[in-house]
Parts: C-alpha cells; sequence; structure tokens
C-alpha cells in the first residue's frame, strides 16, 4: 500500500459515442468498468476519490467499493474541470501526500501492477510526474509531486493535464504501458476488447 500517494479516478464523463449506455457501468469481468477501477486503486493506495458528472446518481449507487465521490457540476467543460475540482477537494483535507495519481475509469486493462511500477518510479524520487507513454505523447495514468498539486486547480481546458506535463517535459519519467493504456469510447471498441480479454 502506498503512504503519501492519493489517486484521483475521472468518470464525470457522457460518454454519447457510447449510445445510451452509461459507460462507467458496463460490465467488466464480474463487475463494471467503474468498480474495476476503483478495486485496483484501492489494493495501490489507501486514499481514493472518483470524480463523477453525468449520471453521477447512477453510477454512485451502482459503486459497492467503499469510496470517496466528488461531483463536478461543470463536466461537460471537459477532463480539466474534473480534475481541478478533485484536487480542489483532496487539497482541502490536508492528506500527508507525497503525490497524486490521476486515472482514468475508461482503461480497464490498467491494473495494479501497472500502478505499482508507475509508483515505484515516482518513489525513486527523480522525477516531479511519471506518465503513461502513448505514441505521440504523454499522459494519464500519471503521477504528479506534491508541489505540482496545486497548479492542478487552475485546469478548466478539454485536454486536462496536457499543459502540465508539457510545462515539466524535461521532468518526467516515461512509463511504456505495452496495450495496456487501451481505453472504452465505443461499443465496437467495448465489444473487441470484451472478445480479446475473453471475459
Amino acid at each position: 500500500m502506498s503512504e503519501g500517494i492519493s489517486i484521483l479516478i475521472l468518470a464525470a464523463g457522457a460518454s454519447t459515442r457510447m449510445g445510451e449506455k452509461v459507460k462507467q457501468l458496463l460490465p467488466w469481468g464480474t463487475s463494471t468498468l467503474i468498480e474495476n477501477a476503483v478495486d485496483t486503486a484501492k489494493q495501490v493506495a489507501d486514499s481514493v476519490f472518483v470524480v463523477l458528472g453525468a449520471n453521477k446518481e447512477e453510477i454512485k449507487k451502482a459503486i459497492a467499493l467503499s469510496v470517496e465521490t466528488i461531483y463536478n457540476p461543470n463536466w461537460q467543460s471537459g477532463m480539466g474541470s474534473s480534475i481541478s475540482i478533485g484536487v480542489q477537494n483532496i487539497l482541502k483535507l490536508n492528506l500527508d501526500q507525497k503525490g497524486l495519481l490521476i486515472m482514468l475509469a475508461d482503461q480497464p486493462l490498467i491494473d495494479t501492477s501497472y500502478l505499482n511500477e508507475l509508483k515505484k518510479e515516482f518513489d525513486q524520487g527523480n522525477f516531479k510526474i511519471v506518465a503513461t507513454s502513448y505514441e505521440n505523447r504523454l499522459g494519464v495514468p500519471a503521477v504528479f509531486h506534491q508541489s505540482i498539486i496545486p497548479e492542478l486547480v487552475n485546469l478548466n481546458e478539454e485536454y486536462g493535464a496536457r499543459h502540465i506535463i508539457k510545462k515539466y517535459h524535461t521532468d518526467i519519467k516515461a512509463v511504456f504501458p505495452n496495450g495496456k493504456e487501451l481505453d472504452i469510447d465505443t461499443p465496437k471498441n467495448y465489444s473487441q476488447l470484451i472478445d480479446k480479454m475473453n471475459i
């Protein structure tokens, strides 16, 4: 268990490309996408928070695991606003934290071993940010050093933490996820992932 690391799970979007289905509540194994993310996070950190927005009551009721939820009334304005309100709420608690790990609810292949890999790199203390490497960018899941966390409060743009990551580009460790970074955006890639994982 990681002392001093909190985890913020972003799950506020409406997922319009999924049609009428609430993406966070799609079945994954014996649970749902959101519960899978919460369960994974709770195996890595004691303090886990989930930012909800669209369909918040429905999602909140469906989470059987005990977790702190934060409502983002401005969820439609994008991921940056969800990070901002999540961080605001976490900072109010005055947690003794070395860093904050931000992850998404719709990347079900992200597992505890990957989050622990991020944490291990972060705990070495050589970088302000440890981020996931995508083809042409770095992104979440990512761990941000405590000195950077207040800057996340000022996010309000569609692209979330991207400009913070760019700002500290000389102080970042990239971790390669080896396919675990796949996210679910459409019914097609959801069914493809289910078939691939034989769930």
